[in-house]
């Protein structure tokens, strides 16, 4: 399902004025009997906006799921735009090591959240969320952001494979890691071919910084064949980068489209996109969160 693309990035005033109470109606208060309870009543509210605080309910709280080759900090945009607009958000950290215990992890995290859920995945992070929404009754939409969304049986690496146009693998650098009781090798994206594979609409002091702060994935967890899909069950959102170089486009818009996801499609994103372009990665999780309130 195809959606207008939402209006260009437009600028967050955060911003608040202390407003104090003069002096003189605080002494006003002790000379009029009755004043000071009258004045702290709170304003009576008009009865629509009662009714749609009834209706609705407290908003959902927005899980934010990142993926390979970032951390949590990759979100800060995002989370800010989110908390402004009273959204409860929780960024988590993605263990990186392997599909089927990263998606145990953010499931447990699913259990420890009171209230609805939405639920946002970045790259990896998709297929993540995928298979950790399953059988948890408060999530009630994916978001999907430049992210893998994979049916059963499928893989992160598969997926990047299924059409040309990714330039991940000549960038890859793997190092082998070593923990108590055995090790494995963990892909890192080179730091001189991070920006233009993962970044390229980042200025390229912060695409530097990222770069230095990646996070390597365990390659046995882009290798992980996903389980039955959440996507199949729960209503799903997606946001295409149009200029992404991690994974092609078109493999993007193959997803959304098979998950019938209502889809937005940002056409000089990179995958970084939630980084690049905030205020259009926050609308399309509002949109989730109203259409699903």
């Amino acid at each position: 399902m195809s959606e207008t693309p939402p209006p260009a990035e437009h600028p967050h005033r955060w911003t608040r004025k202390r407003v104090t109470v003069p002096a003189v109606l605080a002494a006003a208060a002790l000379l009029v009997p009755g004043l000071a309870s009258a004045s702290a009543a709170p304003a009576p509210q008009p009865a629509a906006a009662a009714a749609a605080a009834q209706r609705h309910g407290p908003k959902p709280t927005i899980v934010l799921v990142h993926g390979a080759f970032a951390d949590s900090s990759s979100w800060n945009g995002v989370i800010a735009r989110l908390e402004h607009d009273g959204y409860p958000v929780i960024a988590a950290a993605n263990p990186l090591r392997g599909l089927d215990s990263d998606s145990t992890y953010v499931s447990s995290l699913l259990d420890a959240v009171p209230g609805p859920v939405i639920l946002v995945g970045h790259s990896y992070g998709g297929a993540v969320i995928t298979n950790a929404a399953v059988g948890h009754a408060n999530v009630k939409a994916l978001v999907y952001i430049a992210a893998f969304a994979p049916d059963q049986g499928e893989s992160a690496l598969g997926l990047t494979g299924m059409n040309p146009g990714s330039r991940l693998g000549a960038a890859l650098v793997v190092r082998p890691y070593a923990v108590t009781g055995g090790g494995g090798a963990d892909g890192y994206v080179d730091q001189a071919k991070f920006r233009a594979v993962f970044a390229a609409d980042v200025p390229a002091p912060d695409a530097a910084l990222m770069a230095a702060e990646q996070r390597p994935v365990a390659l046995a967890a882009l290798q992980g064949a996903s389980g039955a899909p959440a996507w199949k069950t729960l209503p799903s959102w997606y946001l295409v980068a149009g200029a992404d170089q991690a994974i092609p486009a078109v493999t993007e818009k193959f997803m959304a489209g098979r998950a019938g996801a209502h889809t937005v499609v940002i056409p000089n994103a990179s995958h970084a996109v939630m980084v690049s372009h905030p205020d259009q990665t926050e609308d399309l999780i509002v949109r989730a969160a109203e259409a699903t309130g």
